[in-house]
């Protein structure tokens, strides 16, 4: 499939209740509104298909952006293909669900991610954090470096409060993460996630949202799930 048969069908998959939910979300035009899900039939022809997906990201439709994660080959990916990525993706949906979640899938992942999550720009350090959500909620605890996600706590419980609006979110999700799928760390994450207590996110269109990790680990506590890991990151 060429990338012209490829937005066809998409398009042909576009439904306008959709369309307003990512809008809604901060998607801009050009977009088709398709479901994620809808997108396997397609995704399961091609495969993997890194060309095809640097295309289909160049179009700026977010459809075709996101589908690009889908069928991206993370390894082929340098960190300047990623930074590039991270250069279009306009809004969180593309920075932490695209981006984040196929570099999460190669071998770079932690030292880029290191390197957005002090860069200073909001979506970035989103980006880096919700890497490491994804990398934490499928590999094996072993390989990380206990130290450095317990550091990594630390700025959370120091900066979260402070940090700009899809970063706190991020960085919540993080402490969520560590407290559930990284067992090394779940009783610091747990602690943590005391002290820092409800936080809340500001949005500009809609209400603020308040978070509480303590209270989401605890329901996860509470269901005998601790230590939970996803067998595939991307869909």
């Amino acid at each position: 499939m060429n990338l012209e048969m490829v937005m066809q069908e998409l398009e042909a998959l576009g439904k306008e209740r959709t369309k307003k939910i990512y809008v809604s979300n901060g998607a801009q035009e050009p977009l088709f509104g398709v479901a994620t899900g809808a997108m396997k039939p397609i995704s399961k022809k091609i495969k993997i298909n890194q060309s095809l997906a640097e295309e289909l990201y160049a179009t700026g439709n977010y459809d075709a952006m996101y589908f690009a994660g889908i069928i991206a080959d993370p390894n082929a990916m340098t960190e300047s293909d990623y930074d590039r990525w991270m250069d279009t993706a306009y809004f969180y949906m593309l920075s932490d669900f695209v981006v984040a979640v196929t570099l999460s899938e190669s071998d770079i992942a932690q030292e880029v991610s290191d390197k957005w999550i002090t860069s200073g720009e909001d979506l970035r350090m989103s980006a880096g954090w919700s890497c490491y959500c994804w990398l934490l909620g499928n590999r094996k605890d072993v390989e990380f470096s206990e130290s450095k996600i317990s550091n990594m706590l630390d700025i959370v419980k120091n900066t979260i409060h402070d940090s700009p609006e899809r970063t706190k979110s991020a960085m919540n999700n993080f402490l969520y993460t560590v407290g559930v799928s990284y067992i090394p760390l779940h009783e610091k994450a747990i602690e943590t996630a005391k002290e820092i207590g409800i936080v809340e996110v500001k949005r500009d269109t809609k209400k603020s949202s308040f978070l509480n990790a303590y209270e989401n680990i605890q329901k996860v506590v509470d269901k005998g799930r601790l230590g939970f890991k996803r067998k595939h990151v991307r869909c």
